[in-house]
């Protein structure tokens, strides 16, 4: 249900990027002169026509949701939220090393493991990535872009800071660890000016968290890859140095 969540959610926003991204002759700024009465001359000027794709650097700061489960028969999940850092190098116009820092937060449901867990109710977790890899500049013009990338690297999952006398076993949680991740997705763009992009990020988050426990009559412990759907929203600023 939530990869379907993801394509869906992914397929629309995609739709509306691709519209604002090519649509653009009827928001063309006039650039000739306009008098007005008894107040002098204006100008009209449009904010899009220095827009380049020619950047060396750029960094963005958005506010982030992610949806992931605490534990693999923790199956009410946890809805987070938090920010996300993200900056790149571009070496080419269409290629780029992208660095992503992002830490989510919020309250998780727990699995009945056994009949003493029952005063268990909402504990707080959290989640802390660090992933890099290539990035991609796809379809694009003056006023937005599509932009594709593929990030690898960790995550810290902390989830049992708030359960008292509890162990993971008796919530079905994760250990607290470091693990591997990976995150598949990419950038819907939509420029405000030459230097400042509005941005939206869809993702899908991987993660192989491990316990040390057996989690159930069914499951053995060891390694678990979760799929999850997160999303980001907000600014990204271009740097003015050059390729």
């Amino acid at each position: 249900m939530v990869m379907r969540l993801f394509v869906r959610t992914s397929f629309a926003l995609v739709a509306v990027a691709l519209v604002a991204v090519c649509s653009g002759t009827r928001t063309q700024a006039q650039s000739t002169a306009s008098p007005t009465a008894g107040n002098g001359t204006y100008i009209a000027t449009d904010p899009l026509a220095l827009v380049r794709y020619d950047n060396r650097y750029d960094v963005s700061l958005t506010a982030a949701y992610d949806h992931m489960k605490a534990g693999p028969t923790a199956h009410e999940g946890a809805n987070l939220g938090g920010l996300d850092l993200d900056a790149s190098y571009w070496f080419s116009k269409h290629w780029a090393v992208e660095g992503s820092g992002r830490g989510y937060f919020g309250t998780s449901g727990v699995a009945t493991v056994n009949s003493s867990n029952t005063s268990v109710s909402g504990p707080f977790i959290s989640e802390y990535f660090f992933t890099g890899g290539p990035e991609w500049l796809g379809p694009h013009n003056r006023h937005g872009a599509l932009i594709a990338h593929v990030l690898v690297g960790g995550v810290y999952g902390n989830f049992q800071q708030d359960l008292r006398s509890y162990s993971a076993a008796d919530v079905g949680f994760y250990n607290n660890q470091f693990a591997p991740a990976a995150i598949i997705g990419g950038h819907i763009d939509l420029n405000r000016s030459a230097r400042w992009v509005f941005r939206i990020t869809p993702d899908a988050v991987v993660t192989r968290y491990s316990t040390d426990y057996k989690p159930s009559t069914y499951l053995s412990a060891g390694r678990f890859t979760d799929v999850n759907f997160a999303i980001s929203v907000g600014v990204e600023y271009k740097f003015k140095k050059k390729r």
